[in-house]
């Protein structure tokens, strides 16, 4: 079973009950209908990137579905979290590509976001046989991938939050959904 759709979303969620936090950022994103399998970070050949609301128009309540997700919670007020997936496609369709994800406190949704894609898209690199120095800052290193000709695409999706002002837990999800 190889997924032919994927989509993005994110959500937060404040309450006084840890889970019940998590459950509304499921709700945010839309996906807390499904029973959600967190998979590793491959994104598969030939698949096509859709929009949420297609990519949920596919699913049914109650179905297994395969994600990537980040998440990141905390019941500290005014603590800044964040959750971030990041993408890195490469320009054949019938390669895979590479998914990831990431988590942080202190950091602000776009640091969250560019670590996220910058992860993904060294992954892809180093695969394809890239060339770069790793110590070179993300712009300049995005910039000889692209160069290179074999990524097509590297973006990313973040959600950031401060902690609920009064102790109440606050969590953070971005996630990859796949359509089978």
């Amino acid at each position: 079973m190889v997924p032919t759709k994927c989509f993005f979303t994110k959500g937060v969620g404040v309450h006084k009950d840890r889970l019940a936090s998590f459950e509304l950022s499921l709700r945010k994103a839309g996906i807390e209908k499904f029973n959600l399998v967190y998979v590793s970070s491959i994104f598969p050949p030939n698949c096509k990137q859709v929009g949420v609301e297609e990519g949920l128009q596919l699913l049914q309540p109650g179905q297994i579905v395969y994600v990537v997700m980040a998440r990141n919670e905390t019941n500290e007020p005014n603590r800044l979290i964040s959750s971030a997936i990041g993408l890195a496609r490469p320009r054949s369709n019938k390669e895979y590509g590479y998914l990831s994800e990431h988590h942080a406190f202190g950091e602000t949704a776009e640091k969250s976001g560019e670590y996220a894609e910058d992860l993904a898209a060294t992954m892809l690199a180093t695969t394809l046989g890239i060339e770069f120095d790793p110590d070179q800052a993300w712009q300049e290193r995005e910039q000889i991938y692209k160069a290179s000709g074999k990524i097509f695409k590297t973006t990313h999706i973040c959600q950031s939050a401060m902690g609920e002002k009064n102790g109440k837990w606050t969590t953070v999800i971005a996630a990859a959904v796949f359509v089978t």
